[in-house]
Formats: structure tokens, C-alpha cells, sequence
């Protein structure tokens, strides 16, 4: 992956959006956040949902609760729910969801099934996809090189499905470099990799991995931005061929800088200071919350400013695609209990003023 050079990134607030799925409006962007119900919320995924709410809010446009759950043997139960309360809690009200219908559902993935089915099928007439018959080695791999594997053809593929050999599907990669510009890193490109398999968007279960799902739902849904961690930088050549051998429009892309440990490291989901429900059982001002995570990887000072204290109010009038950061960030609790106490104090000062005026 090399960086070529940083666009100047004020153009991606005004542009013309048009998809597959549904048309939109200029300078009306359409995003979604995107969980997969495997746990509860961490931090990073707050901040996403965060980012996903400024910048909708701050155009006029929409963004969307979908969730992902085609990794069926992660699914934690009650994770939507509890995913779905905490996203209230903080004040961040999504548009449509599994529990505010509109025209974009279904928005639960498993409920999808049907579109990807026609999407890879598609794909499987054009060429661009083949049935992979190969049995599996133990590392997860097939025995037999892409170079020396020779896919059945429709109708010997046919008999095979009829006496029950299972198969995967698997995207046929485009062999050439990828490169597509970043909102927040620039132009980015990736070098071709003869070593790597071309990826399975099928599983052998029938069910779409991540990169089908993906880009299908983006397309079906009219999504224009896609907010999503740095960690899915290396899924883009997939992800951007996937869109030319559908013939559809790709989103622009914001990668967000990851959250990590002060030495460095990533942080763990499974560590459970992570978990944005443990700071709402500890007593934490949703508000106080919401700026916390708004500080990471974004600059918000202004120049006649100073302060980190910022009302939902004030991050919307102020987000911009270009102020936010490259640099990865690390959680800082005694920043937390000064904004916790910053925004305590404005309550009470607003509730003794409303008190006077009564």
C-alpha cells in the first residue's frame, strides 16, 4: 500500500451521488453504520456510528443502522437489541433501521439472502465468479494453485451440485494494481499480489462472506460515504473490483485511524474498558461520552478556540471530512471525567437558570 499524495478532501462535500440501488439528490449523502451483533459496542464502533451521525446531520442527509450478521456462529443473542439501546442512549438516531422502516430494507443481512443470491449469480454468467469445487486443506486453503485450477463448466457444475459436492464461489481478481482515493489517506494504491487466492464471496453454506454482502448492500441501499476502520484498508481492491465487475459506482471512502492502547497496541474488544455499556453502568454523561470519543482522530479546535467541550449542536456545525485525522488515538478516562464534569456543571447551570427565569 503506498501513499501517493492527499487530495484536498472539501471535494467529497459536494458531489453528485447516484447508485444502483437508489438514486439521491446533490449534496444529499446516504451512510450507514454497520455493526456485526457478535458483542457489545466498543468504543471505535461508537465513534463510527458518531461520525456517520455528524456529517449526515451536518448536509442534510440520512445515515442507516444495518446490521451484519452473516457470520452466523459469532451471533451473540440479544446484541441488536442492546446494540440499538445504546445508540439511543448516546443520542444518535439513525434514520432507518430493523426498527425504523423505510425504503431501504431489509436492514438485518440475514434477511438479504435473496439479493445476494442474484447479485453472485450475476456474477457467475458474466465471468467474473466461478464455482470452486476444491476440497479445503486444513489451513483453510485449496490443495490445487488458482494458476493450475480449471472450474467446471455450467453444466458439469450442474451435475456436480445434483449428487451434492459442495463448492464455494470465488470472485475471479482482476489481475492489476488498485489504487482509489481516501478521504482521509489520500491516494492509496496496492500493488497486485499473484500469491494471494481469489476471494471466496460465497461460502460453501450458501451464505455471502463480508466482501459480497458489502458491496451489495451499499449498492441496493444508494450509500454514498462508508465511515469503517483503517483495519479495512486491505479489503479495498476486492471491494473496488467487485464494484467495476458490477458495473456500479463505489462510495467514497473515510477510513477511520484505529483506537489504541497508550504503548501502541490495539485495544481488545474483549477488554471490557472498551465497552461503551461499562461506561454507561459507571454513571458517564451520555454527552460526556459522545465528546470523549469525538476527540479521537478528529481536530476540533478552532482558531479562536480552545475548548474540548462540544454539544452535539456544536459537532455538527463544525464536522468536516478534512479535519479528521491520520494519527491513531489512544483513550484518555481522566479526559473523560473532566468533559463528565464539564457537562454535569453546564446542566446544572442551565437548570438553575431556567429555574430563575420561572
Amino acid at each position: 500500500m503506498v501513499i501517493k499524495h492527499l487530495p484536498n478532501k472539501n471535494l467529497f462535500q459536494a458531489c453528485r451521488f447516484k447508485y444502483r440501488g437508489i438514486a439521491t439528490s446533490s449534496n444529499t449523502p446516504v451512510l450507514r453504520f454497520a455493526p456485526s451483533p457478535t458483542g457489545q459496542l466498543h468504543l471505535g464502533g461508537l465513534r463510527t456510528a458518531l461520525f456517520n451521525h455528524l456529517f449526515a446531520r451536518s448536509l442534510g442527509g440520512k445515515w442507516i443502522l444495518r446490521i451484519e450478521d452473516t457470520d452466523q456462529k459469532r451471533l451473540v443473542p440479544g446484541a441488536v437489541e442492546a446494540m440499538q439501546d445504546i445508540l439511543k442512549w448516546a443520542g444518535l438516531d439513525y434514520d432507518e433501521g430493523p426498527d425504523k422502516p423505510g425504503n431501504r430494507g431489509p436492514y438485518v443481512q440475514s434477511e438479504r439472502l435473496h439479493l445476494y443470491k442474484g447479485y453472485y449469480e450475476r456474477l457467475l454468467r458474466s465471468g467474473h465468479a466461478y464455482r470452486d469445487f476444491r476440497e479445503p486443506s486444513k489451513d483453510g486453503s485449496s490443495d490445487i494453485a488458482r494458476d493450475t485450477y480449471l472450474p467446471p463448466g455450467e453444466d458439469e457444475a450442474q451435475e456436480m451440485i445434483h449428487k451434492g459436492k459442495s463448492f464455494v464461489v470465488r470472485f475471479k481478481t482482476k489481475e492489476e494494481d488498485t489504487s482509489f482515493d481516501d478521504a482521509v489517506y489520500g491516494h492509496l494504491k496496492f500493488p497486485y499480489d499473484r500469491r494471494l487466492e481469489d476471494p471466496i464471496i460465497v461460502k460453501s453454506d450458501g451464505w455471502p462472506t463480508y466482501h459480497l454482502a458489502n458491496v451489495v448492500d451499499d449498492t441496493e441501499m444508494g450509500i454514498t460515504h462508508v465511515f469503517r476502520g483503517e483495519e479495512w484498508l486491505p479489503s479495498m481492491p476486492t471491494h473496488l473490483k467487485l464494484y467495476e465487475a458490477l458495473a456500479t459506482a463505489p462510495p467514497q471512502f473515510v477510513h477511520l485511524p484505529l483506537l489504541i492502547n497508550p504503548d501502541g497496541s490495539k485495544l481488545s474488544k474483549r477488554d471490557a474498558v472498551v465497552h461503551v455499556e461499562s461506561y454507561r453502568e459507571a454513571g458517564y454523561d451520555p454527552e460526556a461520552l459522545i465528546n470523549f470519543v469525538a476527540l479521537m482522530g478528529f481536530n476540533w479546535h478552532l482558531p479562536d478556540s480552545r475548548s474540548e467541550v462540544f454539544s452535539m449542536e456544536e459537532m455538527i456545525a463544525q464536522f468536516k471530512l478534512d479535519r479528521i485525522s491520520q494519527s491513531r488515538a489512544s483513550p484518555d478516562v481522566s479526559k473523560l471525567r473532566f468533559l463528565n464534569k464539564s457537562h454535569f456543571s453546564a446542566k446544572v447551570e442551565a437548570a438553575s437558570e431556567t429555574d430563575r427565569i420561572r
